[in-house]
């Protein structure tokens, strides 16, 4: 069973998350701040987190920076105003997979919640999918959201991995920011773009651990595009 951690100020969406989440199947641990959620995560760690923004007692943004720092891999969704815009800007940047509205609908959030689990699914992990996208030194298998690089995998967030699968899967073409925030998340109406930067950092810091990545190229004043080989 998967365990889900959801952690918001507000009781009724604690308890109608918490509850609907249940009746898919998952195990579900309510926090009503970040703090008392860190003293727990830090212990066990979760296999995905729901984190809303503002929150007293460490918010959202600062529990996801504690999260990033002991796991880089666990899916994170935040749940921000459709106003706050910086919110989620800054959510994105500081390593959330996804962001869902408030208000917003349950449907919709069960929905992405059981995409970013998909590559944590362990009949998934136990074997390569047969639709392996190669460029360079890299495999990626689309279907489970996995990466590697020289045979050895390369843990990404589901971000990231759109990103990246946008890129390759055009190499020498030009990708805008707006483009790959798209790629990224393709049902959001709202996107901003402004995050593209950040997630393209970190992806190369990843890509960089053994020698300099360099496959992947800025274009000054348009966007991204990944080198042909």
């Amino acid at each position: 069973m998967k365990r889900i951690a959801v952690v918001d100020d507000e009781k009724n969406i604690r308890e109608n998350l918490a509850y609907a989440l249940e009746k898919e199947g998952y195990g579900v641990e309510c926090y009503s701040n970040g703090e008392e959620a860190w003293t727990a995560l830090s212990r066990n760690m979760a296999d995905l987190l729901v984190l809303d923004v503002m929150m007293p007692r460490m918010d959202g943004l600062e529990l996801c920076r504690k999260i990033r720092s002991a796991d880089e891999g666990v899916p994170l969704v935040f749940l921000s105003s459709r106003g706050d815009e910086i919110d989620r800007i800054l959510g994105l940047e500081m390593g959330g997979d996804d962001y869902v509205c408030k208000p917003f609908s349950l449907k919709e959030l069960l929905v992405r919640i059981k995409i970013l689990l998909r590559r944590t699914d362990p009949e998934r992990r136990a074997g390569r999918s047969e639709k392996i996208l190669r460029c360079g030194d890299l495999a990626l298998d689309a279907e489970g959201c996995r990466i590697w690089q020289e045979q050895e995998e390369v843990d990404l967030t589901v971000t990231e991995f759109r990103m990246l699968e946008s890129l390759i899967t055009y190499p020498g073409v030009v990708k805008t920011r707006e483009q790959l925030m798209r790629a990224a998340f393709p049902a959001d109406n709202y996107v901003s773009d402004r995050a593209a930067d950040s997630h393209i950092k970190r992806l190369r810091k990843k890509l960089s651990v053994r020698k300099p990545y360099t496959a992947i190229e800025t274009v000054y004043g348009l966007g991204y595009r990944y080198k042909e080989s």
